[in-house]
């Protein structure tokens, strides 16, 4: 395990990709500081915020302030908060706006946000005046830990999660920890199941030390900036490799292939986060796991304990819901982006830490596991 940050010194991430290489800077009080770094990333550049009502009314000020004062004029382009701004009409309406703002190919669109407004904003980026810069500036554990790294953005079609979207690489992520400090608890827990994964699909220490630990992270101690540090070290590691997600990128999916099937059955609202769904999901890719013999249920209980214990969802029971039948999850599952010539791609586990990617999973088998999970 890396040693903790220390307090008040930004721990600064390097993503290892050529021409396309970005650092990410994690830390407490880092908005302060946006400005001058744009200023000096890009010397002369406008910038269009993109972020939703909620964020605009916490966040958005000081980081129009902290901008104007490095002299970079800003716009602000707001959409509304949720799932359902990843979608054609808002991705528009987000592209109208950054060209009447006249951004141009040397400007900037900075995604001030959660994971919906990053993708949407990274998105609008990668398409408006075919391609322009953006900087990630997450706001949630989730976004900080994981969608914010890598350039994957993408909106959402009625037939499934993000199947429209580009790679498109940030030229700097900053994650201020004082900005998850206005987080509700549901939302934070959420963005915890993010933190999990990491540990679950590469890192049993890093697991282990989360077991351990979680109770300072929630309170906002060291621990939390350590975490989000090592998670963004794996996540930047991967995505070196593995740009576009032809390898070893798919581990980071875990849990996803069940979960993503279970936010559409839900309609992307509400009723089941992100972070909730990626939980349920690694549970049951842990509990498939031990159905098919790769790794001892003793394995599965304790991630299920710890999952529990820190108040996410572990079984289908936990989310007050009419999930629909086998068949229509089994449907829903097969839109999966990782749909390889119709195959499912699966994310399984031969121990804590010990994640591998396959495509030889049979359907009847995963019909049969979905069906007992649903009953």
């Amino acid at each position: 395990m890396n040693a903790p940050t220390r307090p008040g010194e930004p721990t600064v991430v390097a993503v290892a990709l050529g021409e396309r290489a970005y650092d990410i800077v994690i830390g407490r009080g880092l908005a302060a500081s946006l400005g001058a770094r744009l200023a000096a990333l890009k010397p002369g550049a406008k910038a269009a915020i993109v972020c939703d009502v909620t964020v605009a009314a916490l966040h958005l000020g000081a980081v129009e302030t902290a901008l104007k004062a490095a002299g970079i004029p800003c716009t602000r382009v707001i959409v509304a908060a949720g799932e359902g701004s990843k979608s054609f009409a808002t991705l528009e309406r987000v592209c109208d706006e950054i060209l009447a703002a006249k951004i141009e190919r040397g400007d900037l669109v900075v995604a001030l946000g959660g994971g919906v407004v990053g993708d949407l904003a990274g998105f609008a980026a990668a398409i408006t005046r075919r391609g322009l810069d953006y900087v990630q500036v997450p706001t949630t554990l989730l976004a900080q830990v994981d969608s914010s790294v890598g350039g994957k953005t993408a909106i959402n079609s009625r037939l499934g999660k993000n199947l429209v979207g580009a790679f498109h690489q940030p030229i700097l992520v900053v994650a201020d920890t004082a900005l998850l400090d206005t987080l509700s608890k549901r939302e934070f827990r959420a963005g915890y199941a993010e933190v999990v994964k990491y540990g679950l699909l590469g890192d049993a220490g890093f697991f282990a030390w989360l077991e351990a630990n979680a109770p300072d992270l929630f309170a906002g101690g060291a621990a939390r900036e350590h975490a989000i540090a090592t998670c963004c070290r794996m996540k930047a590691a991967i995505v070196a490799r593995d740009e576009r997600e032809t390898g070893d990128r798919a581990l980071l999916n875990l849990g996803h292939t069940f979960g993503h099937a279970f936010e559409a059955a839900a309609g992307f609202s509400a009723k089941l986060l992100h972070g909730e769904a990626v939980s349920l999901g690694m549970v049951l890719a842990f509990r498939f796991s031990a159905r098919l013999g790769l790794i001892a249920k003793t394995e599965v209980e304790r991630v299920e304990r710890h999952l529990t214990e820190m108040g996410l969802p572990t079984r289908v029971a936990d989310v007050p819901f009419r999930w629909p039948d086998a068949d229509r999850m089994m449907d829903l599952m097969a839109q999966d982006k990782k749909v390889s010539r119709g195959r499912l791609t699966f994310i399984l586990v031969r121990g804590i830490g010990q994640a591998f990617v396959t495509r030889d999973v049979d359907a009847n088998d995963v019909r049969a596991f979905v069906a007992s999970q649903l009953a």
